[in-house]
């Protein structure tokens, strides 16, 4: 006798409002055997709002890799289990990716469904670019680290931001770029949504003191010149790589694109 198909499906949850869930997700909630979320307490506040009675089991990244094979072992013996996050899409700077290998890995069936996504709300919200825009995650803590991301920006740029190193990183991009244009998305769908858009140098005065709450920031493509760095920055590394000194590569680089060796030097 065969075992019935199980699946994995992936659920995305409201980023603020409780209403921002779809009718394929509250269905997928009622007919899991199983619910894999982050918070239980959070995730039970999400169903009574809707009126769903499901098994909740807690999957966070300090048991992530245990239990995803256990998940994966209940969809292997036909179960469906659903799997959500604290808010927005699984897997997305979220507990997920690991679950979603392990079922792939062994052959089972995956189901993706749409739904809430901070960081595209936050892509268009900001009004910059949205036809090439790239996700970063959460920023470089380590400054350099986080100037040659934010150079290496030749298109949108949208990330996590802390609410108490947004004000640095602000300042950092305000000193590479003030012109540079930036939004910063606060407490999206929530009752104290804010978007605040403007140029680098506006918005690090404005947030100079940090701000409150859950933050996306977006930040606009850089000019032509500075998104030419990006391939030298690239060539310094690759001979580093190698074996050469990063003064002596950023020579070599310097020498082929005129871009000035102190500046491929300091990255």
């Amino acid at each position: 006798m065969e075992r019935p198909a199980g699946r994995l499906v992936v659920c995305p949850t409201p980023i603020g409002n409780l209403e921002d869930v779809t009718l394929r997700v509250l269905r997928a909630l009622r007919e899991a055997a199983v619910v894999a979320c982050e918070d239980t307490r959070h995730t039970r506040r999400l169903l009574d709002r809707h009126g769903i009675e499901a098994r909740l089991v807690s999957f966070h990244e300090h048991n992530e890799r245990r239990r995803a094979r256990e998940l994966a072992e209940r969809v292997a013996g036909g179960e469906t289990v659903a799997l959500v996050s604290d808010a927005g899409t699984p897997g997305v700077s979220d507990p997920g990716f690991v679950l979603v290998r392990e079922c792939m890995a062994r052959g089972l069936a995956v189901e993706v469904l749409p739904g809430p996504s901070a960081v595209v709300t936050a892509v268009v919200a900001s009004g910059l670019p949205a036809d090439r825009w790239r996700y970063a995650g959460f920023l470089p803590r380590k400054e350099g680290e986080l100037r040659a991301e934010l150079e290496r920006a030749a298109d949108t740029l949208v990330a996590f931001e802390s609410p108490g190193r947004v004000a640095r990183t602000l300042k950092v991009l305000a000193d590479l770029d003030p012109e540079r244009e930036v939004a910063v998305c606060r407490e999206l769908t929530k009752v104290h949504e804010e978007v605040v858009r403007g140029t680098a140098r506006e918005l690090a005065e404005r947030f100079a003191k940090g701000a409150r709450g859950e933050i996306v920031l977006v930040v606009g493509p850089a000019a032509a010149g500075d998104a030419s760095l990006a391939p030298a920055l690239d060539a310094v590394a690759a001979l580093v790589e190698a074996g050469a000194r990063r003064r002596a590569a950023a020579k070599v680089v310097s020498g082929l694109t005129g871009i000035p060796a102190n500046r491929l030097y300091q990255g």
